[in-house]
This record gives structure tokens, C-alpha cells and sequence, in this order.
């Protein structure tokens, strides 16, 4: 079996045909996708699908590259981590890409999510591009090793990974190692400790060959497992039941399930769930 550790289930290429969705999912043996939240707005529909789906699990965060999205403050976010189906806090990070300096409201949003996730005492989900050095800098001067978290969709240099294992990270690959001019990034995926690997579509986006060009989807996470397991000379049964059983040791998905008390956009008040 097989979990896609992240994907955007609420994004609109994938709400028009959600029940084929996660059909399709089902049948290629995904069974568990964390829905990733990627603004505070989205946060009830993504939450919304969760509750209503046993094998599909929650985040909430605020995606770097967010422009005049809802800055959530560490208290908002720890009270919308407390829900029973919310298992991380991000999407967050860095991302440099396409954005220009002064970024100082990024790299301070980053540093919320960061704290939220110590307190709240979930995992990070952590994004970044074109900002690996104040990426890592933020991460060690936060102390984010002590919420512990991934990094999703890598395509970092190995001395990066290095330095995000240091810090007790997890390193998720997604439909990119697929690629064919990927060959530094597989490289890295060949030296990843198999105890510390996670696979992810990051669906809409970047689906693997063969399905490149296309809307992705979560079931296509079965091909980045055999992708990885090419590369790394493993059976795919390994590498399958490793990142499951990942999934399940930094999420923690099966404690996830006991009621606790939540606190809503919205109204600021809180239910039990």
C-alpha cells in the first residue's frame, strides 16, 4: 500500500472530478493522502474533506509565496492543528522563486508556522525554492527540529538533504525524480536513508512520467515509488511498505483520532470534535 503524503485535493482542477479522484486512488492502492492547506480561506473545505473521508487527512498553513492571504498569528494555528484530522502545520517555508526582496513578511510568517508547530506538537511541512540557506537558517534559529517535519517535493542539492536529516527531517520526492533531465535530483534520491524517504504528487501539479503534461492526481504516487525503486535498486515492496510506514511515524495519523478541542476560522470560538 501506498500514501501520497501531499497533494491539493481542494484545488480546483481536482473538486470537478473529486469522487473519480479518489476512486482512482483507492484502486491503485493509495491508502491515505494528506490534503495540503495552502491559505487560512481554504482551510474549511480542506478540513471539510477530511472529516468526510477515513483515508484522506489534513494541514493547515499558509504557502510562502501567498501574497495578501490571512496571516494566521501561532495561537490561530495551533488552535486549528488541534483538530483530531489536521496532522501538520504548512504548507510553509521559503520560496524566492518568483517574489523579490524585501521578503522579510515570508521569512517571518515561516518563523509563526515554525513556533505553531513546536507548540501545537505536529510535523512541518516545509516548501522551498531558490532559498535553501535562509531556509535552513530559519529552521535552526526556530528550533524546528524539535516539531520535526518534511521537506516536501525536493529538489535541493544532497548537502542540503544532509542538513535537513540533521535537523531530523523527512525528504519526500515527488512526479519530478520521474523526469528526464531530473538526473542530479535522482542522484540525491539514490542516498536518501530509506527510513527517512516519503513520496508525494504535490497533485495538481507535476505529474510523473508517464502521465507528464497532465492534471496529477493521487494515484499516480505509485509512480514515483517505482521510480525511486529503480534507482535505488530496491523492490518496490520496499520501498512501498518504508514510506508508509514513514508516513505513519512522523504524522502519527492512528493518534491523530481521539477528540480534542478545535478552533475555527470564522467566528474565533472552538467545538468539540
Amino acid at each position: 500500500m501506498y500514501v501520497d503524503s501531499h497533494c491539493h485535493l481542494s484545488f480546483p482542477e481536482l473538486v470537478a472530478d473529486r469522487p473519480g479522484v479518489l476512486a482512482r486512488m483507492r484502486q491503485a492502492g493509495v491508502s491515505a493522502a494528506v490534503n495540503v492547506c495552502v491559505r487560512i480561506e481554504e482551510f474549511a473545505q480542506v478540513l471539510e474533506l477530511a472529516e468526510s473521508q477515513p483515508d484522506i487527512y489534513a494541514t493547515v498553513g499558509v504557502h510562502p509565496d501567498t501574497a495578501g492571504a490571512i496571516e494566521p498569528t501561532v495561537a490561530q494555528l495551533v488552535g486549528y492543528a488541534a483538530h483530531p484530522r489536521v496532522l501538520a502545520i504548512g504548507e510553509t517555508g521559503l520560496d524566492y522563486y518568483r517574489l523579490k526582496e524585501p521578503l522579510e513578511w515570508q521569512r517571518e510568517r515561516f518563523r509563526t508556522h515554525i513556533r505553531a508547530a513546536r507548540e501545537a506538537g505536529k510535523p512541518l511541512v516545509v516548501h522551498t525554492r531558490s532559498a535553501p540557506e535562509d531556509t535552513l537558517r530559519i529552521m535552526r534559529q526556530e528550533r524546528a527540529q524539535e516539531a520535526g517535519g518534511v521537506m516536501h517535493c525536493f529538489t535541493e542539492s544532497l548537502e542540503f538533504a544532509r542538513a535537513a536529516l540533521e535537523l531530523g527531517f523527512y525528504i519526500s520526492f515527488s512526479g519530478i525524480v520521474t523526469f528526464r533531465n531530473a538526473g542530479a535530483l535522482q542522484a540525491v534520491a539514490q542516498q536518501i536513508p530509506l527510513e527517512r524517504l516519503l513520496i508525494e504528487t504535490d497533485a495538481p501539479y507535476l505529474a510523473p512520467v508517464p502521465f507528464r503534461g497532465k492534471t496529477n492526481e493521487p494515484a499516480w504516487v505509485v509512480q514515483v515509488a517505482h521510480k525511486l525503486a529503480e534507482l535505488r535498486s530496491q523492490p518496490l515492496a520496499q520501498v512501498a511498505d518504508a514510506t508508509r510506514a514513514n508516513f505513519e511515524r512522523l504524522f502519527r495519523p492512528r493518534a491523530a483520532e481521539s477528540p480534542r478541542e478545535a478552533v475555527f476560522p470564522g467566528g474565533g470560538g472552538s467545538r468539540i470534535m
